[in-house]
């Protein structure tokens, strides 16, 4: 190696050091890339067909509930494509139904009267979403922010604060994304699951569930310029 070239080395280290150490880059890493796994190459075909064929009827709703609560819109278009694939009349194994899914409970909480309505639905997940980002304490900051409350929106507030109990336990940041997916599967391990308040949950869920929606926002974002 030349003298210039690990000068030009030993210079790059210095400065990625601490960049590294600091959390900067894994927070970089998470922003960009955290939610990037296998391209699923059939699911994604069948979002860009469904971006044509279901997406126009619910956009203009979309853009006006999130515009209310202060949500990117294409956002809550990712979310309720996760919920339901955009279909009014959705109805989940649970009990939830609608284009946003929502619970009896939810629902009630937020007004809405008729949850195959896709215009209250819309309107209401969106509600219960702004509801859940502004429970978080000032230290959570976007876009960790948002992916909390998504994730508390698929497995419940209690289940969420489970897990930040457990980060702060394993020494990690319970107000980062990246390490709130690391031990919410542990709620599903009757080893952690047993002393938390809110009991068992299938941890893995909401990680996914957040994943699959900032894939399919990404998606939106390229398919919509």
């Amino acid at each position: 190696m030349s003298v210039g070239r690990k000068d030009l080395q030993e210079s790059v280290e210095d400065w990625f050091g601490p960049y590294r150490s600091s959390g900067r880059l894994a927070n970089m890493q998470e922003t960009y890339y955290g939610f990037f796994q296998v391209f699923d190459y059939v699911d994604a075909r069948r979002f860009m067909r469904r971006i044509d064929s279901r997406f126009p009827k619910y956009r203009e709703y979309f853009r006006q509930a999130a515009e209310k609560y202060d949500l990117p819109p294409l956002l809550l278009s990712a979310q309720a494509y996760q919920e339901s694939h955009w279909r009014a009349r959705a109805r989940g194994p649970a009990g939830a139904t609608g284009i946003m899914m929502l619970t009896l409970n939810t629902a009630e909480a937020m007004g809405v009267e008729n949850r195959l309505d896709p215009v209250q639905s819309i309107f209401g997940g969106a509600k219960y979403l702004s509801r859940l980002k502004d429970r978080f304490d000032k230290a959570v900051t976007e876009p960790d922010r948002t992916w909390l409350a998504l994730a508390a929106y698929n497995v419940g507030r209690g289940h969420l604060h489970d897990a930040q109990k457990l980060a702060r336990e394993q020494g990690l940041n319970p107000h980062r994304w990246r390490d709130i997916k690391q031990v919410l599967p542990l709620l599903a391990d009757k080893r952690y699951y047993r002393r938390l308040k809110y009991g068992y949950a299938r941890g893995t869920e909401p990680v996914r569930y957040v994943r699959r929606i900032r894939e399919y926002q990404h998606i939106l974002e390229n398919e919509l310029k």
